[in-house]
């Protein structure tokens, strides 16, 4: 659940390499609660953001400010209040979890019962726990990533940027992983994470921003994005148990309805994009006689609005 405070902003930040714009005058902010789908082609400048954001990496020109701190100014403050995750990250021969983890709270400054008590906190929740005299370099690719969450979260940050870290999971990791943000931002987290699996993103994510070549391009709720982009028909597919060239004849004849096609006992169509008029749809054919087992409407994805809000273009 979100609130007033503002955890994150970007203000007109940009980087550049020579002569190439990594980050082009992009500005967003993120409060409290909020988990902020960052998204962009590889090249676009997401990685470069949040190695700004999380302080690995001075702005050539802008700011950013994470719970009001400059990553400027006020580096060491902002590194107390934020856990960082890379897109990728090392583990280390002979440690194995439990003393992985220990050591990242000793370089937080934490000690005794405090380091103890973290460690533990951090592999219950990341479930861990059961692998804590586990070598890291043996754990799989899914427990890695876990490890990696665990060490962004040893010192309690109230802002967590997670670059990828969904990239190389089976399913269940990703859904595990999705289910570990969710539960962070209950509690009151700020979650910025860039991913290439959109449909992850537009059920995790309250506000979504696409980046294209350094420029922010399109940001807002992933309702405001589909709004931003709705197309006048959906494409609708009915699956009917006889009579298939007799529905097609039907809905040839129906208003806003177009480009009626065949596929074996399916129908698709396109029928204009209203929820209301699907449903009216679908009772008329039901009330003549058709014997429909399946009706489907296709809404608008977060990975049509990323392609139709973006060209393209690489750098």
């Amino acid at each position: 659940m979100s609130d007033s405070r503002l955890m994150i902003e970007l203000r007109h930040l940009h980087r550049y390499f020579g002569t190439t714009r990594a980050v082009d005058d992009v500005s967003f902010e993120v409060y409290a609660g909020q988990v902020f789908g960052y998204i962009g082609p590889n090249g676009a400048g997401k990685t470069t953001s949040m190695r700004v954001l999380a302080t690995l990496d001075l702005p050539t020109a802008g700011d950013a400010f994470v719970d009001g701190f400059s990553v400027v100014d006020d580096p060491d403050r902002v590194r107390r209040r934020i856990g960082f995750m890379p897109d990728y990250f090392g583990t280390y021969a002979n440690v194995n979890v439990e003393e992985y983890l220990d050591f990242y709270a000793r370089s937080y400054r934490l000690r005794g019962p405090a380091r103890r008590e973290a460690v533990r906190r951090v592999t219950e929740f990341t479930r861990l726990d059961a692998l804590a005299d586990k070598q890291t370099n043996g754990l799989s690719k899914g427990m890695k990533q876990r490890l990696c969450l665990g060490r962004a979260l040893i010192h309690d940050p109230a802002v967590l940027v997670l670059d990828e870290p969904a990239a190389g999971l089976d399913p269940r990791a990703r859904i595990e992983l999705r289910e570990m943000i969710r539960a962070l931002a209950r509690e009151g987290k700020t979650v910025l994470i860039s991913s290439h699996i959109l449909t992850e993103l537009a059920e995790m994510c309250d506000v979504v921003g696409i980046i294209e070549r350094g420029r922010l391009v399109a940001v807002g709720s992933v309702e405001e994005m589909h709004k931003r982009v709705e197309r006048p028909h959906n494409e609708v597919q009915v699956r009917v148990l006889g009579g298939v060239a007799a529905l097609a004849d039907w809905l040839r004849g129906r208003p806003g309805v177009g480009d009626v096609r065949l596929d074996g006992q399916e129908i698709r169509f396109l029928h204009a994009a209203d929820e209301k008029a699907d449903a009216q749809l679908l009772r008329a054919m039901i009330e003549a006689g058709f014997p429909v087992c399946a009706y489907g409407a296709r809404r608008q994805t977060l990975e049509d609005v990323f392609l139709q809000v973006t060209k393209g273009l690489v750098q």
